[in-house]
């Protein structure tokens, strides 16, 4: 009927609360998420990952309630819960199958473990598709309509959101763009034994691996060779802190992650399309905080310029993520508010009639 008020506008005024958990080698994130993408509480708790995966649904669990706890907002009043973990997946299923850095949790129907304890829908995701939905659902990507996230760490993950949408692919794989192949011949090995990808390059065991090569070749360094010398060991903080002194070896690694970065960058921007491209990770050298996070960020900018097409290069935004280490947990409970919301309800019924 012309005039009438659109789902969206009939339910924008409609408060829910999400439960986002964040499932990682290390720690295990979790929060409760207002349906506008606003956190209200945020906990952290060890996975302890070598005790099992009875231990760490257990731990879940105890995330899960100490998160609502902390809130404002009672179980009761959860709509539904979001999950991210590690690949690989089988999101239709929910079920964790084989995922690297939880070596003993195998084929794990997580997601209908979750929803049984707690009686509420929950949704199953891979850990960096929820965090580049949580940085386009409340971060430095809202308003985006395809966006790509990289997360600079030990390796190199990635999320894509194309027209509005995570692209999780045909088996659950889709956006393991740190997987792109950047040297068909001698390429260096990343983490899984393939050979040549951009995480062999530009993740931080890659970029710890270039820095000693090009020490023992005699680069010219003079900070960063004294550091190593005394002992320090080489870490990408490490070198971060001899670039911002001014060593020029380490400024110059800088600079070829950044390059490496803008490769995988202009492959993404020559499939997806993307308004907006974000950089996340704990690899990120300060961000805009710190002259080398800008000049990181500026060489990537410049690089792809002469590395793609001049309108999608022109039109991009490229920038450091904004929600730091409460992406992932956010971005669930925005893909659970996607699935399970009073909106995303409202859009279905519409369709379907």
């Amino acid at each position: 009927m012309p005039g009438a008020a659109s789902s969206k506008d009939r339910n924008q005024n409609v408060q829910e609360f999400f439960v986002g958990v964040d499932v990682g080698g290390t720690n295990i994130k979790a929060g409760v998420v207002t349906s506008n993408g606003r956190p209200l509480s945020s906990i952290v708790l060890p996975t302890e990952a070598e005790k099992g995966p009875e231990q760490g649904l257990k731990t879940i669990r105890h995330a899960v309630t100490e998160a609502v706890e902390q809130s404002p907002i009672r179980l009761r009043n959860i709509t539904a819960i979001g999950l991210a973990t590690p690949g690989t997946l089988d999101i239709p299923n929910g079920i964790l199958m084989e995922p690297a850095n939880l070596p003993t949790w195998r084929h794990i129907p997580i997601r209908q473990l979750i929803s049984d304890h707690f009686e509420k829908p929950t949704i199953l995701q891979n850990d960096a598709n929820a965090a580049a939905y949580g940085e386009f659902w409340g971060g430095a990507g809202r308003g985006a309509h395809t966006l790509a996230l990289w997360t600079l760490g030990t390796g190199v993950g990635c999320g894509l959101i194309v027209d509005r949408k995570i692209v999780e692919g045909a088996h659950s794989h889709g956006g393991e763009c740190g997987f792109l192949y950047l040297q068909i011949e001698n390429g260096r090995p990343c983490a899984t034994g393939m050979k040549g990808t951009l995480e062999a390059y530009a993740g931080a065991a890659g970029f710890v691996v270039r820095a000693q090569e090009a020490l023992d070749a005699g680069g010219h360094s003079t900070l960063l060779r004294r550091l190593v010398d005394s002992g320090s060991e080489l870490t990408p903080l490490l070198i971060a802190d001899a670039a911002t002194a001014g060593d020029p070896l380490a400024l110059q690694l800088i600079d070829d992650t950044a390059t490496f970065m803008a490769y995988g960058t202009a492959n993404l921007m020559h499939t997806i399309d993307p308004d907006v491209v974000l950089f996340g990770g704990n690899v990120t050298f300060g961000r805009n905080e710190t002259e080398l996070g800008r000049r990181f960020v500026s060489r990537v900018r410049d690089e792809i310029k002469q590395l793609s097409f001049p309108v999608p290069a022109s039109k991009i935004r490229i920038d450091y993520a904004s929600l730091g280490g409460s992406a992932g947990f956010i971005g669930a409970a925005g893909c659970a508010w996607n699935q399970f919301g009073v909106e995303a309800s409202a859009c279905s019924r519409h369709h379907a009639s």
